[in-house]
């Protein structure tokens, strides 16, 4: 009798081993945020231009192709929040957001995703992405290098924007909105480079 219980308590053990997932506690889903609309900026920096502008997705290193929110908590140490995540991939999320705020502009005749036609190619590498405590409340640090390419893929010029911008507390929604704030600037700025260095016709 007792070898015969052991071997239903073994059994039940096993099962519970293999569907055991369903009786754990499971963690909490995270919070998706996805950054503020995008600002529709000053008036046009110049008349419409004739081309078809192809954003390709930034580039950019292993962190920061996640959907992780990333953050310098202090001195060189690297962390993502708890508990909250960007609705996409960072990169893809920016890619969205510089062709709506480029859209808004009418700088082109058309803007769009690279995998569409084009006749300019504007490719970039994400190299900051994240907040940091660099005081309280923490800012938002993003940088983007950025290249132009011609009808013909060849470089027309390149540039690097560096962008602080401050959130108004720690919580996350506020450093959310400052992360919205820096790509509205980073755009503004975009936008005044390619009209100074994209070709007149």
């Amino acid at each position: 009798m007792m070898i015969k219980s052991l071997r239903i308590s073994l059994g039940l053990g096993a099962f519970l081993t293999i569907s055991g997932c369903s009786i754990l506690p499971e963690s909490d889903p995270a919070t998706l945020y996805r950054l503020p609309d995008a600002s529709a900026g000053s008036d046009p920096i110049a008349d419409t231009l004739p081309f078809r502008l192809g954003i390709a997705t930034p580039e950019a290193g292993y962190l920061l192709s996640s959907n992780r929110i990333v953050v310098f908590p202090e001195g060189n140490v690297v962390n993502v929040y708890e508990g909250v995540r960007w609705h996409e991939d960072a990169p893809d999320m920016l890619q969205a957001q510089l062709i709506t705020g480029l859209q808004q502009r009418d700088l082109f005749a058309n803007v769009g995703s690279d995998r569409l036609p084009h006749d300019l190619q504007l490719l970039s590498e994400l190299r900051h992405f994240q907040s940091e405590y660099d005081d309280t409340p923490p800012s938002v640090n993003l940088q983007l290098d950025a290249q132009l390419l011609g009808t013909d893929q060849t470089p027309l010029a390149s540039t690097s924007f560096a962008i602080r911008e401050r959130a108004s507390s720690a919580d996350i929604p506020d450093v959310v909105n400052a992360f919205g704030q820096a790509t509205d600037r980073l755009t503004e700025q975009l936008a005044s480079w390619l009209a100074t260095n994209a070709p007149d016709s």
